[in-house]
């Protein structure tokens, strides 16, 4: 992959999305610019957009027409597996924990497509729920877990790889206002102590303005 280094980190040029044999047009033309440890909170109402946009970021999905780029480079020119892995965290909103495997297991998995040894997988695992506040709970499995302790455990998983643009999907969704609040508050620490890329969607405005950079997307469109 031949990076642009003057290139943004993340760009979208004219991206347009369709469901339904085009009959939904979930993303009508966007365009947008993110830098390198940019901190953004998208929001807009329920199918506006904003959480297409962000599988289309993270290479989960592909547009219909329009670009996503990387340093300059289409997301459909470069392996989108290794982009995956070793470029971004992703943080959903139903956790997304596999129930059979404990907690340090679960933080684990991401590693195995970097080729990772057992046993730096396993330390960098304890390593990251220590961070979250979870050494206490490191062999527990999902179903024993609290939701924000599922959260934090998601959050650990997305900083396996050490990637450079975390994106989160409605982090806060499932929480109530405590663990909200401690999830953002792990979320602003890790953006600025890291230098991380943080995408943030939303539909909570007090998180919304919090962030450096607010835009909202109405009817597939960015008005701001």
């Amino acid at each position: 992959m031949t990076e642009n280094p003057t290139a943004p980190q993340l760009e979208v040029r004219s991206l347009r999305k369709s469901y339904d044999d085009g009959r939904i047009e979930a993303l009508r033309g966007v365009d947008l610019s993110i830098e390198a440890a940019d901190y953004i909170a998208i929001s807009g109402a329920s199918g506006s957009g904003k959480s297409t946009l962000l599988q289309l970021l993270g290479g989960l999905d592909v547009p219909t027409s329009g670009q996503v780029l990387f340093k300059g480079q289409p997301l459909d020119q470069i392996g989108l597996d290794d982009y995956r892995a070793r470029q971004l965290g992703f943080i959903f909103q139903a956790f997304h924990l596999i129930p059979t495997l404990r907690a340090i297991e679960n933080v684990q998995v991401p590693m195995l497509a970097t080729g990772v040894d057992a046993a730096t997988r396993s330390q960098r695992a304890e390593a990251l729920l220590v961070e979250m506040g979870l050494q206490h709970r490191l062999n527990q499995f999902p179903n024993e877990l609290s939701a924000g302790e599922r959260q934090r455990v998601a959050i650990a998983r997305a900083l396996a790889n050490n990637p450079s643009i975390l994106l989160a999907d409605e982090p806060t969704g499932n929480l109530d206002s405590v663990n909200s609040a401690h999830v953002m508050d792990l979320l602003r620490g890790i953006q600025k102590d890291r230098g991380m890329t943080l995408v943030i969607v939303t539909h909570e405005n007090d998180i919304a303005h919090a962030a450096p950079r607010h835009i909202r997307i109405r009817d597939g469109r960015i008005e701001s």
